[in-house]
């Protein structure tokens, strides 16, 4: 599931962004000002930012420039959100490095589009398209995995993780690799944490006959086997 930070001081106009964002099939996480931003993607880079551009403190577009003269952050998707409608600030916030722009008041189906848009546009693949190995399919638009008919009960990580391994079938993955595909970066977790999500994916194909895909490369990490076929 895509995570989404909101970094917006107005507790309800932040609320009302998380709530949408979550009926919209993302994981959304709230900071009021720039410091609580910043420690926020200290922890864990998101899929993308909303940011607002009056904070309280340093503003959202002195933090834009500070993400985008970092490595780490350069290419973090931003949407800027903003009641300033003046051509002149919307070319200043997509100047310092916004991805798209926002004006206030908007409508939520409008945000979640641009959101949609924008992680499209990063990983034209990761959103839409059903991915099929053996009798297992992964649908990331309605988030329902299924095989031989059975439909498979899995977490968001679980889900992102089992994406990941079947767009790159046989190949084998690091617990780091994988941390940095699926976490998107991992700063403070542990590579173990790699190692408990994936026996919860084992543990949720059991019910339908899967568990066996998830290899163990010992030394190296995990891979998806491909279904041996039978010669006729």
């Amino acid at each position: 599931m895509s995570r989404i930070l909101v970094v917006e001081d107005e507790p309800a106009i932040a609320e009302l962004i998380a709530i949408n964002l979550r009926h919209g099939g993302f994981e959304a996480q709230l900071a009021a000002d720039a410091e609580a931003a910043q420690e926020a993607i200290d922890v864990v880079l998101p899929s993308l930012v909303v940011l607002d551009w009056m904070l309280p403190g340093q503003s959202g577009h002195a933090l834009l420039r500070r993400w985008r003269a970092a490595p780490r952050t350069r290419t973090l998707p931003i949407i800027m959100l903003t009641a300033r409608a003046e051509e002149a600030d919307k070319v200043s916030g997509l100047d310092a490095g916004a991805d798209d722009y926002l004006t206030k008041p908007f409508s939520a189906n409008e945000l979640l589009a641009r959101v949609r848009a924008l992680l499209r546009r990063q990983s034209p693949d990761a959103l839409d398209s059903v991915v099929e190995v053996g009798t297992l399919r992964l649908d990331p638009a309605t988030r329902r995995v299924t095989a031989g008919g059975g439909e498979v009960k899995i977490g968001p990580t679980e889900f992102k993780l089992l994406h990941f391994l079947m767009t790159h079938p046989e190949r084998v993955h690091s617990r780091s690799q994988l941390l940095d595909k699926v976490w998107g970066d991992h700063v403070f977790i542990e590579e173990r944490t790699v190692d408990v999500h994936v026996k919860r994916l084992r543990e949720a194909l059991v019910p339908v006959g899967c568990p066996h895909l998830i290899e163990t490369v010992r030394g190296a990490g995990y891979r998806l086997a491909l279904p041996q076929t039978v010669p006729v």
